[in-house]
C-alpha cells in the first residue's frame, strides 16, 4: 500500500510538472505581448521553426531559427539579443551545421564587422564592415581557401572607392584599379603571374582614357591613345 501511494505521488508530480511546463510555453502577458519562453513549429508539423524568450514582447537572450530539411528541422541561424543595446549577434549555418557567416545586426540592417567562411573549410572567405546605416564602409578583404588574400578594396557609403587590388593564390599582385563613387576612374595596372607589368593606363567613368601602355615580359611594346575628344572644339 505504501509503495502504491509513493508511486501515485511520483506520477502526480511528473504529470503536474509536465502540464505546467507545457502551459508555461507560448504565453502572453496582460497586454497581449509575448512573454516567457516561446517555441513555434512549422505549420502542420511537430518540427520547431524558432524558439527563444520574450520579456513583455521584447526578445532577450538567445533565439534559434530552423529550416526544414527532409521534413526535419535543422538549425539555420541564431540571434543573441543584448539587453543593454539594440545590437544583435547573428550567426548563419548550413544544413550540415557549419558556420557560414557571423556579425551584428540592428533590426534588419547589417552593422559593424561581418565574417564569411569558405564552404568546405573553417577558413575565412570575406571580411566586410558596415555602417550604422547598413552600407558597406571601409576595408573589404577576400581570401582564397589557402588563406592567401585574394582582393582588397575600400567602400564609402556602400560604394567602392579608392585603390582596389587583386592577388594570385601565391600572393602576387595581378590587378590594381582606382575607383571613384563605384566606377573605374583613375590609374589601373595589370600584371602577369610573375608580377611583371602587362598594361597600365587610366579609366574615366568606366571607360579607358588617355595613353595606355602595353608590355611583354615587362618590356614596353605598344602605346594606344583612348582619349575621346568632344565634337565641339571649344570643349576639347
Amino acid at each position: 500500500m505504501i509503495k502504491q501511494n509513493i508511486f501515485f505521488l511520483f506520477f502526480l508530480t511528473v504529470f503536474l510538472t509536465d502540464s505546467y511546463a507545457q502551459n508555461s510555453v507560448n504565453q502572453l502577458d496582460q497586454d497581449g505581448e509575448r512573454h516567457g519562453f516561446w517555441k513555434v513549429h512549422f505549420e502542420q508539423t511537430d518540427q520547431p521553426r524558432y524558439e527563444g524568450t520574450f520579456d513583455h514582447g521584447k526578445e532577450v537572450g538567445m533565439f534559434k531559427f530552423y529550416k526544414l530539411d527532409g521534413n526535419k528541422s535543422v538549425l539555420s541561424a541564431t540571434r543573441e539579443f543584448d539587453p543593454n543595446s539594440d545590437n544583435i549577434i547573428v550567426k548563419f549555418y548550413s544544413s550540415k551545421g557549419k558556420l557560414i557567416s557571423e556579425g551584428q545586426m540592428i533590426n534588419k540592417l547589417f552593422v559593424g564587422k561581418w565574417v564569411y567562411y569558405h564552404n568546405k573549410t573553417k577558413g575565412i572567405m570575406t571580411v566586410e564592415h558596415y555602417s550604422d546605416k547598413g552600407q558597406l564602409e571601409g576595408e573589404k578583404l577576400v581570401y582564397y581557401p589557402n588563406g592567401q588574400m585574394a582582393e582588397q578594396s575600400y567602400y564609402i557609403n556602400g560604394k567602392i572607392d579608392g585603390v582596389s587590388k587583386v592577388f594570385s593564390e601565391k600572393g602576387v599582385l595581378i590587378k590594381e584599379f582606382t575607383y571613384e563613387n563605384d566606377v573605374l576612374h583613375g590609374m589601373s595596372k595589370y600584371y602577369d603571374a610573375d608580377g611583371k607589368m602587362l598594361a597600365e593606363g587610366a579609366y574615366r567613368n568606366d571607360q579607358k582614357h588617355g595613353i595606355w601602355k602595353f608590355y611583354e615580359k615587362g618590356v614596353l611594346t605598344e602605346e594606344k591613345d583612348f582619349t575621346v575628344y568632344s565634337k565641339n572644339p571649344m570643349k576639347q
